[in-house]
């Protein structure tokens, strides 16, 4: 690899003790300085100097809390997204629901993916208004949660379901009419894979593709690093795939879902552990808010929003927790000193306080409070200010999600719950002024990728529509670059190698056209557009990329899409 010296209109570091610099200077992907453009030439004698053009270069965006390989399969052809930043209105679903059967043979069936009652401001579908739309045909739509799914009586038939309705599975339902028979809609884990694995089984097309896809997607936004937070042993094959592609844009984290018995055994990969490296053990808490399932020590309030999402108000507390205290304490109990970073989804704050008091028992006993552990929790939309203290004291991160205020944020307030809690839902200011260290993320394909609109919604308190909702919680642009660059990588252990521009640290950055200091930041995030991104020294190319799918091995990687199906988005 070529030495080079890099040059911007402005370098922000990330790094406190340089926060600004003229150049940085690169030798086998390596930072080897980092200053004036003489300070480089000084380390480098005779390396090319480059000009990016960029009015910014500054340390590639990092996802703390992501899914690329299950948001590509969800999102990417053949599969169809209907989210609402895709599709906003129903009318819009209808019109991508016309494309799909006009564009595909009748025998081959239909997926969709990010059906949301609340912002489609309509009840979700069933076999009766599916079967309206799309006939004969199998189809499955996907709700955006990653918690549900609506289909087809050709579906139900397809499977011999018509005959012998299935029994629910443990952890799973299937809706019914009176008579028994299936409604065409089925909810959580369990069932929702029965529904879409035959789907996603039978779509066919290159299986890697739609991961590289997402890949791309997050390449675009300016992100270099990402986690998997839904790993298992079967999604291997294709992350070593994709990791030894040329001007493959992402270096990946992953976290083993803690129900598989190999959760704890280390993953072994000829790949370097710079572009593929398992960093822990992920649990799930409770649910999501936008189905009704999270722990709250509130209630969702009865009003026409709730209602139309089916949101179940008898749901909350404890109830909506997927482990019980005694669940979680035999699980830490069991990884607490495994060496893996130990991750928890958690929204509600009765659910985070069960999860703090698990964690400080763990911590505890196995004299773990006071080293690097770097144990995290996931979500908090409802944490409170004394919660993040007390997550500080524990040394617990803590990696929010702006998305859940912009997107959902006008429903949250006044609408869902009382705006008391909802107008506070992703506390920022509380999280950053506890002392822990909080990371951003989008946990795609809930969202897309948006690291910019991140910090916006972050700095603002604007929902999407505009509206200021909480403005106490508001935090500097600083943190916000902080929380998806160096505070996203001490969340995923890679801060000695990424988060910023420092000698040692791998080149791996982001060309923006303009400084995010100093535009407005109401409109940071279409002010300030990402021009491309450099891993190890090299800016990628995403079409030379995009054409190593190629090469892919379809046989060797066939069964990916069923494996993708029992991934669990939160």
């Amino acid at each position: 690899m070529t030495d080079s010296i890099l040059t911007a209109g402005t370098i922000i570091t990330m790094d406190e003790s340089l926060p600004r610099a003229e150049a940085v200077a690169v030798s086998g992907g390596v930072i080897v300085a980092v200053g004036s453009l003489a300070e480089a030439q000084e380390a480098l004698p005779g390396a090319q100097v480059i000009d990016t053009g960029a009015a910014v270069l500054m340390p590639g965006f990092i996802e703390s809390h992501g899914h690329p390989i299950v948001s590509g399969q969800a999102t990417q052809a053949p599969a169809r997204s209907i989210s609402p930043w895709d599709a906003p209105t129903w009318n819009d679903v209808l019109a991508i629901f016309a494309e799909a059967i006009t564009a595909t043979p009748a025998d081959v069936p239909l997926l969709f993916n990010g059906f949301d009652a609340l912002l489609h401001g309509i009840e979700h579908p069933t076999a009766l208004s599916l079967d309206a739309i799309f006939g004969e045909r199998l189809v499955a739509v996907a709700d955006n949660s990653g918690h549900g799914v609506y289909f087809t009586t050709a579906l139900i038939a397809s499977q011999g379901w018509d005959a012998q309705p299935p029994a629910d599975p443990v952890g799973g339902s299937f809706g019914r009419n009176t008579d028994g028979s299936l409604d065409g809609t089925a909810y959580e884990l369990p069932a929702v894979l029965a529904v879409v694995m035959p789907v996603m089984a039978k779509l066919g097309g290159n299986p890697l593709h739609p991961a590289m896809a997402f890949y791309r997607l997050m390449a675009e936004a300016g992100i270099t690093s990402a986690s998997e937070m839904t790993y298992n042993d079967q999604l291997k094959g294709a992350y070593e795939a994709l990791a030894v592609m040329s001007n493959v844009p992402l270096r990946l984290s992953a976290y083993h879902v803690s129900v598989e018995a190999s959760c704890a055994e280390p993953l072994v990969s000829d790949v370097s552990t710079e572009l593929l490296v398992k960093q822990g053990i992920k649990l799930w808490a409770d649910g999501s808010p936008w189905i009704g399932n999270v722990a709250t020590s509130f209630g969702y309030l009865d009003t026409e929003t709730t209602r139309r999402a089916k949101i179940d108000r008898s749901v909350a507390g404890e109830h909506a927790m997927n482990y019980s205290r005694a669940d979680l304490d035999a699980i830490l109990d069991k990884h607490a000193l495994s060496g893996w970073q130990i991750s928890v989804h958690v929204n509600g704050d009765l659910g985070l306080d069960i999860v703090l008091d698990a964690i400080e028992r763990a911590l505890v006993k196995y004299r773990l409070l006071g080293t690097d552990h770097r144990w995290r929790v996931e979500h908090v939309g409802a944490g409170r200010k004394d919660q993040f203290e007390r997550a500080a004291r524990l040394g617990v991160a803590i990696s929010m999600g702006p998305f859940q205020f912009y997107y959902w944020g006008d429903m949250l307030d006044g609408e869902m719950f009382e705006s008391e809690y909802g107008s506070q839902w992703q506390a920022f200011r509380d999280a950053f002024s506890s002392g822990a260290t909080v990371s951003f993320h989008n946990d795609g394909a809930v969202t897309p990728p948006t690291p910019l609109l991140n910090v916006q919604t972050a700095v603002t308190r604007r929902t999407r529509s505009g509206a200021l909702r909480g403005a106490n919680q508001a935090i500097s642009v600083h943190e916000g670059l902080a929380a998806e660059t160096i505070n996203a990588a001490f969340l995923l252990k890679r801060d000695h190698l990424v988060g910023s521009i420092a000698v040692g640290k791998l080149a791996d950055f982001v060309e923006l056209s303009a400084d995010p200091y100093d535009v407005d930041p109401r409109t940071l995030a279409t002010d300030v557009m990402v021009l491309g991104t450099w891993l190890g020294g090299g800016r990628i190319d995403l079409d030379v990329f995009m054409g190593e799918s190629h090469g892919v091995d379809q046989a060797q990687h066939a069964d990916l899409s069923a494996h993708v199906a029992s991934g669990h988005r939160c």
